[in-house]
């Protein structure tokens, strides 16, 4: 393995990779096979390229498990029909917590054609569209939301009152699956994070200091607030994914990195159609969008997801992951 000597940035195999982050979520009291979901969810992050998500990650992880210790209580289901579940996270990492939930509406959709599967008293989801992809490699239609701690202001305020707040929507595909995820927020709480740690300033506009200033410094912007994305337009997506994330009968307002709520609603779509056909047809209708006449001849159009999976091919195919020199060294120091 190469080590910091070689300069700022620690190259790593991928295989390496998921190795130091199972290590080091054992060190942080996970079991073998828990640190094994974890360290491929951290790792996929990587390998497409959003690096706050990854590795990184695991440091705040860390911290917050130094506050508070790791729950004894596992995850349970609180109620359950055919269709539907309610997940009781019990405050356990939230990468373990929507797995489970992901694995109960594949199960349910498979044998019911639909479900809804909702969960809470979580942290840490991830990325939603990290479970889309298995939903719609199972040819489901897919959509999900999850809430957050009030780090995001709603628009024209600046003070917190929703989460980052992702919503994910997944279409199956005889091509690669078409998956949309954003976060409702101009930068999310990762991002921020991860800049604190490294020195940089965040871009204008995307966060508010304590007294209401705008500010490009990560501990004002961690003690403020967020701007939401989009406007008024996606301020009101955030609110409507706080609300849906509480479904669950969680906190509306969320606690800091705490009582997180989601809800995964999905559909086989062969209860209106011909699920085959339909495929194709999405399969078609990205080719066209894929196709549209582009404004600057040097950027084709994309499909949303075209982005993410070009760099995880890339990166598997190189095998290699870059990691800052100071994360790789507080990693292993960690994994000791």
């Amino acid at each position: 393995m190469s080590t910091d000597a070689d300069g700022d940035e620690v190259p790593l195999t991928v295989a390496e990779a998921l190795d130091l982050a199972a290590r080091v979520m054992m060190r942080l009291g996970h079991d073998a096979p828990e640190a094994k979901v974890i360290a491929d969810h951290l790792i996929d992050c990587e390998l497409r390229g959003l690096d706050y998500g990854g590795l990184a990650r695991i440091l705040s992880v860390a911290e917050r498990l130094g506050r508070t210790g790791r729950s004894p209580r596992s995850i349970a289901i609180a109620r359950e029909t055919p269709v539907s579940a309610l997940v009781e996270g019990n405050d356990q990492i939230g990468y373990l917590v929507m797995q489970r939930a992901t694995e109960l509406a594949l199960a349910k959709a498979q044998a019911s054609g639909l479900a809804a599967i909702a969960g809470r008293d979580t942290w840490y989801t991830g990325m939603l569209s990290y479970y889309a992809e298995r939903l719609c490699a199972a040819g489901l239609v897919c959509l999900i939301f999850s809430n957050a701690s009030p780090w995001v202001a709603p628009h024209g305020g600046s003070e917190g009152r929703m989460g980052t707040n992702p919503i994910c929507i997944g279409f199956p595909s005889e091509g690669e699956p078409v998956i949309w995820d954003i976060g409702t927020s101009e930068i999310v709480h990762a991002q921020v994070v991860l800049a604190g740690r490294m020195g940089r300033e965040l871009p204008d506009g995307v966060a508010f200091g304590p007294d209401g200033a705008p500010t490009k410094d990560a501990a004002a912007a961690l003690a403020g607030a967020f701007a939401a994305w989009g406007g008024h337009r996606g301020s009101g997506l955030a609110l409507a994914v706080q609300l849906l994330g509480s479904l669950a009968g969680g906190p509306v307002l969320p606690g800091e990195l705490s009582g997180f709520g989601f809800l995964i609603v999905t559909l086989d779509p062969a209860l209106f159609t011909d699920a085959g056909q339909w495929r194709q047809a999405v399969a078609d209708y990205a080719h066209m969008v894929r196709a549209t006449r582009p404004l600057d001849p040097g950027r084709p159009v994309q499909m949303p997801f075209d982005r993410s999976r070009r760099e995880r091919a890339a990166r598997l195919a190189a095998d290699r992951i870059g990691v800052p020199a100071a994360i790789h060294r507080r990693l292993l120091e960690l994994a000791a």
